[in-house]
């Protein structure tokens, strides 16, 4: 089972992965953690992205990918993986799909967790992470309405997507994925 969990930032796609990666036993693939371990641990890559990530920039595509590859091909990721935060743009999509290719792997199911931008602003304001004032956040939106949001139509077109109302109970989220999910898999 492969899964994208598609969204704003602030809509719950990590709280969301989280319990599927329980339900499921597959593990959640982060770029915005792995980022933020890489930022932490004062890595080359990390010093590169905390500049851009400070901005509300998103990082470059190719340094995203060859993460990610790194990721999915560990042993852990045979039976499959969720991925939380990524792709983010077109090129991503794309360098996505030429990586299940290359590796054989099954397309995705990707689900959207829609959420009105009024209510992710207040959401992730409650958070409290440092690059999460109010300024970053509405740019963070702007970033992702701009070059985040059209990677829906890719895979709409591969027929692969499904978008859900996220500003519900976390439960019934989780609920109506994992139906989703069940579904397809059946």
């Amino acid at each position: 089972m492969h899964v994208i969990l598609f969204g704003a930032p602030g809509v719950g796609k990590g709280t969301q992965a989280q319990l599927l990666q329980k339900e499921f036993n597959i593990p959640q693939i982060s770029t915005g953690d792995m980022l933020r371990q890489a930022v932490a641990e004062g890595t080359p890559l990390g010093l590169q992205a905390k500049k851009l990530m400070d901005k509300g920039e998103l990082v470059a595509d190719d340094i995203m990918l060859g993460i990610i590859e790194d990721r999915i091909t560990r042993s852990d990721c045979q039976k499959g993986f969720i991925l939380d935060g990524f792709p983010r743009t077109i090129p991503q999509a794309e360098g996505l799909s030429a990586l299940l290719k290359k590796h054989n792997m099954p397309d995705f199911t990707c689900i959207e967790i829609a959420v009105p931008d009024e209510v992710i602003v207040d959401r992730l304001l409650k958070r409290g992470r440092a690059d999460d004032n109010e300024a970053t956040i509405r740019h963070r939106l702007n970033v992702y309405q701009s070059q985040t949001a059209p990677v829906k139509e890719y895979y709409k077109q591969l027929g692969s997507f499904v978008s859900i109302n996220g500003n519900k109970a976390i439960e019934d989220v989780y609920n109506e994925i994992k139906q989703i999910l069940t579904t397809q898999v059946a």
